[in-house]
């Protein structure tokens, strides 16, 4: 049977921001569920090794997750996995309700959403099974593991122009590799691509599979591309030994129900305290619109968003106190989240 369950703050997915906003709504002692549709550490179980989180030159993705949700659970915070969430409303009385696709109903005064994206996949043999072994979907992240190796970049728009660019740091050799005969990206980037000596592009062309070994770790398993070229020309094999995949990333917002305010490529806009336009709701992570997405980014965001939390549920007491109405007591509420102050470490 479904359950209705109350809490100070209910956090949506439990990612790296998910994990660090629990971690801080627990020290202010805050009640906090934290909800998973799976098992903690969200992309951190799709990737081998991490070199670019601070205090931790390489480590195991599984491995700091798991050191993320061991902290997170000393404070207090209660992890529900397993447990998918179908949408979040902010009901008349003020109150949101976080409703699980089981049926179970969580609500609270506010609520942080850091559910994340989805980069799009090829959809190709070898594609899963070589993930952190070759085939990865962040060349920041994963860049430097391929120092002096020969890649490929999948995709033609600015995502995939800029990141083969990038990706020239460490690679002997970049193939940017496109289905068409000219890019979708801006002029200026490529104009840089093409007066880049590393990079070639490969045109009218798609990847119908990855090939190669197992392996333990990036650059180690997979070998080569199985590309067909439109046309008259015959499939052929690309040797390489990485593959960074950009084409399309999907933020994970549908479970918000409700109007909110969004870039034009759908991500959350927020304000400086992590509220979205839906006030009492926050968003961290990668699917707020920002320059860039990585765990030390998305733990960032998370820590902001928790304390505003606690700032907005600290001025939503204190308005109700006063015995001011719902409207006046969520301005309030707004406006002591926004204040500045110290005191956090």
């Amino acid at each position: 049977m479904s359950q209705t369950r109350a809490y100070d703050v209910v956090v949506i997915g439990a990612g790296p921001a998910g994990m660090t906003a629990a971690l801080y709504t627990g020290r202010a002692m805050l009640t906090t569920a934290l909800l998973e549709k799976g098992v903690p550490g969200g992309e951190l179980l799709n990737t081998e090794y991490l070199d670019d989180v601070i205090g931790w030159p390489k480590i195991l993705g599984r491995e700091l997750a798991q050191k993320f949700a061991d902290h997170a659970k000393e404070f207090g915070a209660e992890f529900v996995e397993f447990t998918a969430v179908e949408r979040v409303t902010k009901r008349p009385d003020g109150l949101f309700e976080t409703v699980a696709e089981s049926g179970d109903i969580f609500l609270s005064p506010a609520v942080i959403v850091t559910a994340g994206g989805t980069p799009v996949k090829l959809g190709i043999p070898g594609e899963l099974e070589y993930a952190g072994q070759g085939v990865s979907y962040c060349a920041v992240c994963d860049g430097a593991f391929f120092k002096g190796h020969t890649i490929a970049v999948a995709g033609g728009g600015d995502a995939a122009v800029e990141e083969a660019d990038y990706l020239t740091r460490y690679a002997e050799k970049v193939y940017l590799v496109h289905r068409r005969g000219e890019l979708r990206a801006s002029a200026l980037l490529q104009k840089r691509l093409f007066a880049n000596p590393k990079i070639e592009v490969i045109w009218n062309t798609v990847i119908e599979e990855v090939l190669g070994l197992p392996g333990s770790g990036p650059g180690t398993g997979m070998t080569a591309l199985r590309l067909h070229h439109t046309g008259a020309r015959a499939p052929s094999e690309l040797a390489v030994t990485g593959l960074f995949v950009f084409v399309g990333f999907n933020p994970n917002t549908g479970i918000i129900d409700g109007h909110y305010d969004h870039d034009p490529m759908g991500y959350v806009t927020t304000d400086y305290t992590m509220m979205s336009s839906i006030p009492g709701l926050f968003v961290a992570g990668d699917m707020r619109s920002q320059l860039t997405r990585q765990v030390t980014t998305a733990c960032g965001d998370a820590t902001t968003a928790a304390i505003a939390v606690d700032k907005y549920l600290k001025g939503l007491r204190e308005a109700v106190a006063r015995g001011e109405d719902q409207a006046e007591a969520t301005a309030d509420a707004v406006l002591s989240a926004r204040i500045e102050a110290g005191g956090y470490t």
